[in-house]
């Protein structure tokens, strides 16, 4: 049965930060994921997982300054002692809070910066923090975005993304696959998940174009749900859409998978 996680930055967003948890609990998830957990004591949010039985099962990495529209620093040649910094942070919060998964947003394209320098400095990054991370026993991930919802942002397809991973050559890189981004890029969603099922340790779903919640837009995930599962895939799901409406009146489609939707 697929493992849904909810993305507690999107979702649930009726009530403040710290009460999401218990939301999420009440409509039957089992694990949480948060884009950037920072603004909060890992103390806190520790307790949050506690008391309603759940796991955080991933987040970002420090990506910058967000309020300057910065995705991510790890391809930025001039940021290389703070990118070695906030992988500091990231591994001394997963650890108190348990969480075995971070994602690297890698970052945008410089303007005018060579290409062959940026490209250096991120495979060297990447080597830098799947080494760390892996000292910890924790995986890193990285994650292609669509150019749409994030101009030049330097990776937007699954193929860019594998390329790297084996450019790194890291045993302990990973893909984080983003239905709702892939489908704007490239389609051809089930085929690419099971070409690259044993590389891929984290899933998120939101529907295309709007990203809102499934069975909004144009993914087929009555196909795609049950053919993730058929695969063999032990990851989560993570819910990381906007919803149409009200959270709870967004989670209809998810009813079915709930281990614990009688008690929603």
């Amino acid at each position: 049965m697929p493992r849904f996680s909810a993305n507690l930055t999107l979702l649930f967003n009726e009530v403040d930060f710290i009460d999401r948890f218990s939301a999420a609990a009440a409509a039957g998830f089992e694990g949480v994921e948060v884009q950037f957990p920072y603004e909060h004591t890992a103390e806190q949010v520790l307790d949050e997982l506690g008391e309603n039985n759940l796991s955080l099962v991933l987040f970002n990495l420090p990506a910058g300054d967000l309020d300057a529209d910065e995705r991510g620093i790890a391809c930025l040649p001039d940021r290389v002692g703070e990118f070695q910094d906030s992988v500091e942070t990231a591994l001394i919060y997963a650890a108190k809070v348990g969480c075995t998964q971070l994602n690297c947003l890698v970052g945008k394209v410089p303007w005018g910066m060579d290409g062959d320098t940026v490209r250096r400095t991120l495979i060297d990054n990447l080597r830098f923090a799947a080494r760390e991370t892996g000292k910890e026993g924790i995986k890193l991930l990285i994650e292609p975005i669509n150019n749409r919802d994030v101009p030049e942002f330097y990776l937007n397809t699954s193929k860019e993304a594998l390329e790297v991973m084996d450019e790194a050559g890291s045993t302990n890189l990973w893909l984080q696959y983003d239905l709702y981004h892939m489908q704007t890029m490239e389609g051809d969603l089930s085929r690419t998940i099971e070409s690259n099922l044993r590389k891929i340790a984290h899933m998120q779903i939101a529907d295309a174009p709007d990203r809102h919640e499934p069975g909004t837009g144009e993914i087929n995930f009555d196909y795609i749900l049950p053919r993730i599962d058929r695969l063999g895939y032990e990851g989560w799901i993570g819910c990381e859409y906007n919803p149409s409406g009200l959270t709870l009146d967004s989670l209809g489609w998810m009813r079915p998978y709930l281990r614990k939707a009688d008690a929603a």
